[in-house]
């Protein structure tokens, strides 16, 4: 097989404030069920002042435990349903408790709530052993928690999944962060000596992932508040990146602190961005076309006669192309701070979606959403080199590996095609590259490693053989 999964990055649970991960209750009274071998029992209880959130029976199955929005957690007989005792006493949270999980030999309860919380209990005595303070904002919430052999897990709201220490409850023994919304786009960089994933999700976060550990983290401070449309990095090693919030940001990867001296506010929706030497940047945006250098705005075309829709800039840094939605491809000059149109029309399918020039600059390529690449020979006046069929729905991204010989092409089929700039017929198919949903993003860490992304809010290596 001339592809294998290398790594998957897996998403973090979909979290929602006010719901439990885990749910045994009626969450419109006080209603619970639960399995007793084959079967489903339904009982009622009024001990509860509000909704139950979860049941649990023991392991050893002698007693039942029932958490609720109201705060409290109660213990009952397994055998005949009748209540033992509260935990805690009048209140076992300061908040609502989401979800509940017994230790192996039914002696303990580890808790989750919505007070930030999560607590364990010694059943048998009706105490509290342990509290896990998690933090002080809302998306410090816990929102579910397992007991699995040695391992105590909790999940925020932020969707972060914590290994508590009962040895030192104040912090965790490990935190997996990540993404929980979509993940829109990616680009790679080397910082170090190691080679590290950028991705931008819907919500606005920008991750960074080690991609030989998978360790992550996203950016101190405050960054953009909507999604994260691109991203790119600069010469100076600067992570570039366009957001629905109407900002164009440079972001320092060494400190990874988003900082308020990098923000280029825009007077409309950007859509794109690439880079050049010398400090440029230019932007797409909706029925605009923005020139920055050196973080500042310096020239724009606005009402360029046509959709733009996405945007390279040429390694050599003299042309810029822009892709519109009438399936043209027009080519602009950098003079100074001004961009001249060349006049020049490249012809694609379709519209345009992606495009991305070769590394050493010779070649051009075009994606559209007529499910075809076509490839530009620079040399050659831009003539067209060739013509790459196979996907069977719209094609949304495209990377050029850096061996400048190969590329490849995701799409809403699921699919990721890597492409053999020489032979169209030469190519490896991934297909369901993600499941159940269509590649947003994808990037070269080097000539055998692609990087894939998805809505799924996960981030995939590949290992390419040709």
């Amino acid at each position: 097989m001339p592809y294998e999964i290398k790594k998957v990055f897996a998403s973090l649970p979909q979290v929602e404030r006010g719901v439990s991960k885990i749910i045994g209750g009626d969450p419109k009274g006080n209603n619970f069920l639960y399995t007793n071998g084959k079967c489903v029992i339904l009982r009622n209880i009024d001990d509860h002042s509000r909704f139950v959130n979860c049941v649990r029976f023991s392991p050893d199955g002698n007693r039942f435990a029932t958490a609720s929005a109201d705060g409290q957690i109660y213990i009952y007989d397994g055998k005949t349903g009748e209540k033992v005792c509260a935990l805690g006493g009048s209140k076992a949270h300061d908040g609502g408790i989401y979800a509940i999980s017994w230790s192996p030999d039914s002696t303990h309860l580890l808790s989750a709530s919505g007070d930030k919380t999560s607590k364990i209990w010694d059943v048998n005595v009706n105490s509290v052993v342990s509290v896990f303070p998690m933090g002080s904002t809302v998306l410090d919430q816990q929102l579910g928690c397992l007991w699995q052999k040695d391992h105590l897990l909790s999940v925020s709201l932020s969707g972060y999944i914590n290994y508590l220490d009962r040895n030192n409850p104040s912090k965790p023994l490990r935190v997996i962060k990540g993404h929980s919304k979509s993940i829109q786009c990616l680009t790679v960089h080397k910082n170090g000596g190691k080679s590290y994933i950028y991705s931008g999700s819907h919500d606005g976060h920008i991750n960074y992932w080690d991609s030989e550990t998978g360790e992550n983290d996203s950016f101190a401070g405050k960054g953009h508040t909507n999604q994260v449309s691109r991203m790119t990095v600069d010469e100076s090693g600067q992570l570039i990146s366009c957001s629905m919030d109407d900002t164009v940001r440079y972001t320092n990867l060494t400190l990874r602190d988003y900082s308020g001296q990098g923000v280029v506010k825009l007077d409309v929706q950007p859509k794109c961005v690439a880079v050049g030497p010398g400090g440029y940047a230019v932007v797409v945006c909706i029925g605009q076309i923005v020139l920055l250098k050196d973080q500042r705005k310096c020239f724009s075309i606005d009402s360029p006669g046509y959709e733009p829709e996405v945007v390279a800039v040429h390694p050599g840094g003299d042309t810029v192309a822009v892709g519109g939605a009438d399936g043209n491809v027009r080519l602009y000059s950098i003079l100074g701070t001004t961009l001249k149109d060349e006049g020049k029309l490249l012809e694609a399918k379709g519209p345009v979606t992606d495009m991305a020039y070769s590394h050493d600059g010779a070649f051009l390529a075009v994606c559209d959403a007529s499910k075809v690449v076509t490839v530009f020979s620079v040399a050659d006046g831009y003539s067209e080199n060739n013509v790459f069929y196979g996907h069977h729905a719209k094609i949304v991204c495209l990377a050029w590996s850096p061996d400048n010989e190969h590329f490849a092409s995701g799409g809403m089929d699921m699919m990721v095609y890597v492409w053999t700039l020489s032979d169209p017929e030469t190519r490896v198919k991934i297909q369901d590259a993600h499941r159940l949903h269509h590649v947003s993003s994808l990037a070269w860490l080097d000539e055998h490693t692609l990087v894939t992304t998805s809505h799924d809010a996960s981030v995939k290596e590949w290992t390419i053989t040709y």
